[in-house]
C-alpha cells in the first residue's frame, strides 16, 4: 500500500472517530476518564516499585508517596467515572484560563512587535472559552472532554488527509525526510 493511502486512511478513521466522539460526549468524556483511570494506576505502581528501589529515605518517601497518590486517583477515577470527567474537566478548564492569561501577559510584553495582537488575542480567545465553560459547568462539566477529544480526532484526521493529498503530489517530500 502506498504511502499516502495509508496517511489518508487514518486521517478517515481519526475524522470518524471524532464525529463518533462528538455525537456522543459524554460516553467519550467517561472513555477519556477511564482510560485516563488506567494509566494513572499504571503509572502509580511504577513510581512505588521505582520509590521502593531508589537510594536514600527523601527520594523512596517522595516516590512512593507520588506513587500512591497516582494510585489512589486512578482508582478513583475508575470507580468514579462521571466524578472524574467532572474532575478532569475543571482541570482542563482552569489550564486553557491560565494559558490564556499567560499568553495575554507574553503579549502585553511583545507590545512593540507586530506579533502583539496575534499573541493577545490568542490568550482573550482561551480565556473567553474558559469562561464559557465555567458559566455553564454543571451542564458542559461532563461533556467537554469529549467535545475536545472529537473536536482534536477531526482537525487531526483532516490535517492528516492534507498530508495525504500533499504526499501523493510530492512524493519526494519523503526520501527528502529520511535523508536527514
Amino acid at each position: 500500500m502506498k504511502t499516502w493511502l495509508k496517511w489518508l486512511l487514518v486521517g478517515a478513521a481519526s475524522v470518524a472517530f471524532g464525529i463518533l466522539a462528538l455525537s456522543n460526549t459524554v460516553l467519550a468524556s467517561v472513555s477519556v476518564t477511564i482510560l485516563t483511570a488506567i494509566l494513572l494506576v499504571v503509572a502509580g505502581v511504577f513510581q512505588i516499585i521505582a520509590g521502593f528501589t531508589d537510594q536514600g529515605i527523601g527520594n523512596k518517601v517522595w516516590n512512593v508517596l507520588l506513587g500512591l497518590l497516582m494510585l489512589v486517583l486512578g482508582i478513583s477515577f475508575w470507580t468514579n467515572p462521571l466524578e472524574g470527567a467532572v474532575s478532569l474537566a475543571l482541570l482542563v478548564t482552569i489550564l486553557i484560563a491560565a494559558g490564556g492569561i499567560l499568553r495575554m501577559v507574553l503579549a502585553w510584553q511583545m507590545r512593540q512587535t507586530r506579533y502583539f495582537w496575534a499573541m493577545l488575542v490568542s490568550g482573550a480567545v482561551s480565556i473567553l472559552l474558559a469562561a464559557l465553560i465555567f458559566a455553564d459547568f454543571q451542564t458542559l462539566s461532563v461533556q467537554i472532554l469529549g467535545i475536545f477529544l472529537g473536536i482534536e480526532l477531526c482537525f487531526n484526521g483532516f490535517s492528516l488527509i492534507v498530508l495525504a493529498f500533499f504526499l501523493r503530489r510530492h512524493p519526494e517530500f519523503l526520501d527528502r525526510l529520511k535523508r536527514r
